[in-house]
């Protein structure tokens, strides 16, 4: 298998860090509702904790991403991501169905972020 060029790990990595950040962020913002019954003091501790892992990821995927990346493709990579994940979550994790019109209005913001990404 030839070897990947080291090139390409700017353009790579901060999708993929990206994505991991944002499994830990949807778990800290939206985990706890499966926990009703437990006080708000304590989510919002267990959430900060999970929120501490999010930013040793995202921070350094946006330091490494502006290498290749503008920093508003960056925030457009990140909010489309967020939105594929909340996805993933919300229907596997919470198991609450999304409606067609839900997902038609997600599409259509991952659509206009795509915009972003379009060279003038």
């Amino acid at each position: 298998m030839p070897a990947v060029s080291p090139s390409i790990w700017p353009w790579v990595l901060p999708p993929l860090m990206l994505v991991a950040s944002n499994v830990f962020m949807t778990f800290a913002w939206y985990g706890h509702l499966k926990f009703a019954s437990a006080p708000l003091w304590g989510v919002v501790l267990v959430s900060w904790g999970i929120a501490f892992f999010e930013y040793w990821l995202a921070v350094p995927a946006n330091r490494i991403g502006h290498a290749v990346y503008s920093a508003a493709q960056l925030k457009t990579m990140q909010e489309a991501i967020t939105f594929a994940v909340f996805v993933v979550f919300s229907s596997t994790y919470l198991k609450e169905a999304l409606a067609p019109s839900q997902l038609l209005g997600f599409a259509l913001i991952v659509g206009g972020a795509a915009l972003v990404f379009l060279k003038p």
